[in-house]
C-alpha cells in the first residue's frame, strides 16, 4: 500500500488519462497563454492539445477541430470562428502572440486618445497610426471590443475612445464594400445588400450582417410558401430552385403577390409607420424587420426582394413623395406606363393604376417618374431620406446622421458640388478637421470654379481657426482657492437636478459668471434670473444627450444619483461610482482641486452610506 501511495504521489499531468487532462484543460482558470506552455512541454501534452472534434460541455452540440488552445481563444475572442475555418492548420501559440500585442498596441493608442483629443474632435488623420499597424485589422477590433465589454462602470474613457476608433475602422470597411458594391454590373447588385451596406454605415457598432438579414428575409419567403401551397400546391414558386427562374404566367405571379399580402400585412402585420415617419429607424432594413415597419423605399425593398425570390419580377419606381414598385401585365420591357400596375408596399401591397398613383400624392406627374430605377439610383434616395433626416436633427448635437449620410452620398456622387459644399459647411459649423475642410473646398473650386465666392469665404475663416488653434497655450486650469472662484458652489462629477425643468445632469465644467455671449444671454432670458449673467454657471451633460450651460441658482443636488447616459460621459470621466463621477486625468487637470470637493460634498449630502 505504501509503494501505491508514493507512486501517485509522483504521478504529474502526462500520467493522467485523456478525457481527465482534456478536462483540465478546458478549465476556466487557464488563460491562453497556460495552454500554449503546456503544449510546449512535451510530446504527451502537446498532443492532448491537438484537434479532439467535440468540445462537449462549452458549445453545446458545436462540432469543432481546434485544439485547447483555440478553444481557450474562442473564450477570450468570440468573433474567432468568422476569420478561421475548422480545419485550418494554424499555430495558435504565435497567433496568440500576434494578438496579444495586437491588445497592447490597441490600449496604448486608446490610452493616448484622451491626452491627444480631449481638447478638440479627433482629426480626420487622428486614427493614421491606427491604419499602419502591423496587424489584421479584425485582430485591433477584437480587442477594442474587449475595451468596450468591460463589466462596470469603470474604463468609462477607455471605452468612449474605443468606440470612437470602433466607429472609424468599421465604416472604413463598410464604404470600401460599398464602393466595391457600385462596380459590380448592376444585375449583380442586390437591392437588399445595398440596404444592408446603408444600414451597417450608419450603425457600426450594431451586429448587422447580410447574411443574418437575408435569413430573417428567407423565412419569411418560406412562409409564403406555405400559404401558396393552400392556394395551389402545384404552383410553380413551390419548387426548390424557385426565384431563378421567373414566372411568365401573370395569374401565377399574382396568386403569389397575393400570398405575400396575406403573410406581410395579415400574418406578421408588417404596416408603413405613419406615426412616426421621420424617425430614422423606418430607413434600416434590420430594424424593419425587428419592428415590422419601416417607410414605403424600405418596405419596397423588402417586398421587392420576396417577389423576386419566388420568381415575380417587380421593378423599383422613383415615383415622387412616394416610392413603389411596378409590376408589369403586358409585353417585358414595355414603356408604356398604362402596361403595369403600380404596387404601394407602404400601403400593404395595394395594387393601383397610374391614375390611383396620382391621387396618393394629390398631383400630376409626367411620365418620366413611372419608369424604372437602378439600384445605385434607389440607395440614392435611401441616402437622401437619411440626409433629409439628419438636417432635422435638433437632439444630436454631433449631426452624427448628417455625416454618415453625406459620406454615403459622396461614396456614390464623389463630384456632386452641393453635398461637397454642405459637407465642408458642416465641419466649419461644428469646428471640426479643418484640413480636410481645404480639401474638400479646394475639389469644389477644381470642379465649378463658379463657386469662388462661397470658397474663398470658408478657406478664409478655416486658415484663421487653424492659427488660433496653433496659438493656444494650453487648457486653462481653475482653482477653487482663487478669490474670483469663491461662489462657486458645485463641483465637478457631481449628479445634479435642473430646479425648473427637471432633468438628471453631471457636471464637468465651471465659470465664476456667465461666459456666454450677449446675444445668448438675451435669447436665454438669463436676466431675468435673481442673480442674472453674474453667478457661477455650470457646463452639464443631460441625460437626454444635450449639452447645456445652467445657472448656478436652477441647480441642486440629486436626491437620488444615477448614471447619465450621455454619449460623451467617457470624454471626461472614467468612473461613476454610483453617486458620482470621477474626473479623467485630462478633467481633473483642468479642475485640480475639484475632485477632492467632490468627496467631501458627497459625503456630507448621502451619509446614508451609499458610497
Amino acid at each position: 500500500r505504501g509503494a501505491a501511495e508514493a507512486d501517485a504521489d509522483r504521478m504529474g499531468l502526462t500520467d493522467l488519462p485523456g478525457e481527465l487532462l482534456e478536462l483540465i484543460l478546458c478549465c476556466d482558470v487557464l488563460g491562453a497563454a497556460d495552454i500554449g506552455r503546456v503544449s510546449c512541454t512535451c510530446r504527451r501534452l502537446r498532443e492532448a492539445c491537438q484537434p479532439r472534434g467535440k468540445v462537449s460541455g462549452v458549445l453545446g452540440d458545436v462540432e469543432i477541430l481546434m485544439n485547447m488552445f483555440a478553444y481557450v481563444f474562442l473564450c477570450r475572442w468570440p468573433s474567432l470562428l468568422k476569420y478561421y475555418s475548422h480545419t485550418d492548420g494554424v499555430s495558435w501559440l504565435e497567433e496568440y502572440k500576434a494578438r496579444h500585442n495586437a491588445g497592447l498596441e490597441a490600449q496604448r493608442i486608446v490610452a493616448s486618445f484622451s491626452k491627444r483629443f480631449f481638447s478638440e474632435h479627433v482629426p480626420c488623420d487622428g486614427f493614421s497610426d491606427i491604419e499602419t499597424l502591423g496587424c489584421p485589422s479584425h485582430f485591433f477590433e477584437d480587442e477594442l471590443m474587449c475595451i468596450l465589454n468591460m463589466e462596470g462602470r469603470k474604463g468609462l474613457t477607455w471605452k468612449y475612445y474605443a468606440k470612437k476608433i470602433l466607429y472609424f475602422l468599421r465604416q472604413q470597411n463598410i464604404l470600401k464594400n460599398l464602393k466595391e458594391y457600385l462596380q459590380r454590373p448592376t444585375d449583380q447588385q442586390s437591392f437588399l445588400e445595398g440596404a444592408v451596406l446603408i444600414d451597417q454605415y450608419c450603425n457600426p457598432l450594431s451586429d448587422i450582417c447580410l447574411k443574418s438579414v437575408q435569413a430573417q428575409v428567407d423565412d419569411i419567403t418560406d412562409k409564403v410558401r406555405k400559404v401558396l401551397r393552400t392556394k395551389n400546391s402545384r404552383h410553380p414558386s413551390l419548387a426548390s430552385k424557385a426565384g431563378e427562374v421567373l414566372i411568365p404566367e401573370v395569374e401565377l405571379q399574382r396568386q403569389v403577390l397575393d400570398a405575400m399580402n396575406c403573410v406581410l400585412y395579415e400574418q406578421l402585420k408588417y404596416k408603413g409607420n405613419e406615426l412616426d415617419y421621420y424617425n430614422s429607424l423606418n430607413s434600416y432594413i434590420h430594424q424593419v424587420l425587428i419592428r415590422r415597419t419601416g417607410i414605403p423605399i424600405s418596405l419596397s425593398v423588402l417586398y421587392l426582394t420576396i417577389a423576386r425570390q419566388l420568381g415575380v419580377k417587380l421593378e423599383p419606381v422613383n415615383f415622387p413623395s412616394h416610392f413603389l414598385l411596378r409590376w408589369c401585365q403586358g409585353k417585358e420591357g414595355s414603356t408604356d406606363i398604362f402596361d403595369y400596375t403600380y404596387i404601394d408596399a407602404f400601403g400593404k401591397g395595394k395594387q393601383l393604376t397610374v391614375k390611383e398613383c396620382e391621387y396618393l400624392i394629390g398631383h400630376h406627374v409626367t411620365e418620366e417618374f413611372y419608369g424604372v430605377v437602378t439600384s445605385k439610383e434607389v440607395l440614392q434616395r435611401m441616402v437622401g431620406n437619411l440626409l433629409n433626416l439628419g438636417k432635422r436633427e435638433s437632439t444630436d448635437q454631433s449631426y452624427q446622421l448628417l455625416r454618415d449620410s453625406l459620406d454615403l452620398y459622396l461614396a456614390m456622387y464623389p463630384d456632386n458640388v452641393q453635398h461637397l459644399m454642405l459637407q465642408a459647411r458642416l465641419y466649419f459649423h461644428l469646428g471640426i478637421w479643418p484640413e480636410k475642410v481645404l480639401d474638400i473646398l479646394q475639389h469644389i473650386q477644381a470642379l465649378d470654379p463658379s463657386q469662388h465666392g462661397a470658397v474663398g469665404y470658408l478657406v478664409q475663416h478655416t486658415l484663421e481657426h487653424i492659427e488660433r488653434r496653433k496659438e493656444e497655450v494650453g487648457p486653462e486650469v481653475k482653482h477653487r482657492s482663487d478669490e474670483k472662484h469663491k461662489e462657486v458652489c458645485f463641483s465637478i462629477g457631481l449628479i445634479m437636478k435642473h430646479k425648473r425643468y427637471g432633468y438628471n445632469c453631471v457636471i464637468y465644467g465651471w465659470d465664476p459668471a456667465c461666459m456666454m455671449g450677449h446675444e445668448w444671454i438675451r435669447n436665454m432670458n438669463v436676466h431675468s434670473l435673481p442673480h442674472g449673467p453674474h453667478q457661477p454657471f455650470y457646463n452639464v451633460l443631460v441625460e437626454d444627450g444635450s449639452c447645456r450651460y445652467a445657472a448656478q441658482e436652477n441647480l441642486e443636488y440629486n436626491s437620488e444619483p444615477r448614471e447619465i447616459p450621455h454619449p460623451d460621459i467617457g470624454r471626461y470621466f472614467s468612473e461613476f461610482t454610483g453617486i458620482h463621477y470621477l474626473a479623467n486625468t485630462e478633467l481633473e487637470i483642468r479642475y485640480p482641486e475639484d475632485l477632492e470637493l467632490t468627496r467631501t460634498t458627497v459625503q456630507k449630502i448621502y451619509s446614508s452610506g451609499k458610497e
